[in-house]
């Protein structure tokens, strides 16, 4: 018979009981905010609070940024792009140009960015509304201690569970509350979860059947404004937090100690909590390292791709880090195992001469 595939590393979440804790020792003291509202998405919850703020004047979002979340706010308000990029300066204040009526969108890229900047901004700009976005750490110093009006964190994109965005006002302000039934992608998402983990068991399950779930899934919760499911519900005050992020933070940092600072095709841009950047030395060079990694049983996402004939930041060193940029995932799943298979792969890559 011929060997078995190699686990895969990275991809969607699976339905993963030996995250949870009991009711008492679940979660992370401090980190669930008494007061906040839990929607199917982290996009939908912010286009119900631009509709319950009705800017009279623009929202300003980085200009490194998920354009397709920023497509879906400029239904609510016209969109400004600020200079935000993955080079560890932070924001670029000289570019944030903003005006009475404005709200602006922060957000802890990949979460390296410090609170610092962005609580002195605040504090010489107190008539404009702040959200800040920690969809890539929820649980940082900075989210758990925000002093912004409002904060927003898409849960799926860390966390095992089928959908989630958390909203939550540090100041004590009034939230919108999400309306209507549940997203009927919540429940593609949570098949395609169990059907994962039995697959990942052993069990003759075909990956194209819990595929095709988590993509119908993902299809149907696109800025849903819908109430979280249930099981989200139910699940996040008994999930393992504190463990998650610290086996999260472990691999990651243990990812990028394995890996050469720099090679002539690709080096290593920064590590998070929950992620690795690599920044690649072109467009072609990252997806054939894409290529790569599937091979290898390794799917890497790509933040985030623009496209010059829709929205775009107008940035063009953000569309440039678009083209050449991939993640390494390194999530609580990875394990020691998992941290030596990426650093071998990524070793083992020779990109074609054309490249």
């Amino acid at each position: 018979m011929p060997p078995e595939p190699p686990r895969e590393i990275g991809s969607e979440f699976h339905w993963d009981p030996a995250a949870l804790l009991s009711a008492e020792r679940g979660g992370l003291p401090g980190w669930l905010p008494a007061r906040h509202e839990l929607y199917a998405t982290g996009c939908g919850a912010l286009s119900d609070l631009l509709r319950l703020l009705a800017p009279a004047g623009r929202l300003h979002v980085p200009s490194y940024f998920c354009m397709g979340v920023a497509e879906a706010l400029a239904a609510q308000a016209p969109i400004a792009f600020y200079r935000h990029l993955p080079d560890g300066r932070g924001p670029h204040f000289a570019t944030l140009r903003v005006a009475d009526g404005d709200v602006v969108l922060a957000q802890n890229l990949f979460g390296r960015d410090s609170r610092a900047p962005w609580d002195a901004w605040m504090r010489a700009h107190p008539g404009i509304t702040v959200i800040e976005d920690h969809s890539h750490d929820p649980f940082s110093e900075w989210a758990c201690a925000s002093t912004a009006a409002y904060a927003v964190a898409s849960l799926r994109k860390t966390l095992p569970l089928p959908d989630g965005g958390l909203l939550w006002s540090p100041r004590g302000l009034d939230l919108p509350r999400p309306g209507g039934p549940e997203s009927a992608g919540a429940s593609l998402k949570l098949a395609a979860m169990l059907l994962k983990a039995a697959w990942l068991d052993g069990r003759p399950i075909p990956k194209e059947r819990f595929r095709a779930l988590q993509q119908q899934g993902e299809h149907e919760l696109l800025g849903s404004t819908a109430p979280a499911s249930a099981v989200t519900v139910a699940t996040l005050p008994l999930l393992d937090i504190t463990g998650l992020r610290t086996a999260s933070a472990r691999h990651a940092s243990s990812v990028v100690d394995a890996l050469s600072p720099r090679t002539s095709a690709w080096r290593v841009s920064g590590g998070g909590p929950f992620r690795v950047q690599v920044e690649c030395a072109s467009e072609s060079v990252r997806d054939a390292l894409l290529a790569h990694l599937a091979r290898h049983g390794i799917y890497a996402p790509v933040h985030w791709r623009q496209d010059r004939d829709r929205l775009w930041s107008g940035d063009e060193e953000a569309f440039d880090l678009g083209t050449r940029l991939l993640t390494l995932p390194v999530d609580h799943r990875c394990g020691p195992g998992g941290v030596r298979r990426i650093a071998e792969v990524m070793s083992a890559f020779v990109p074609s001469p054309v490249a």
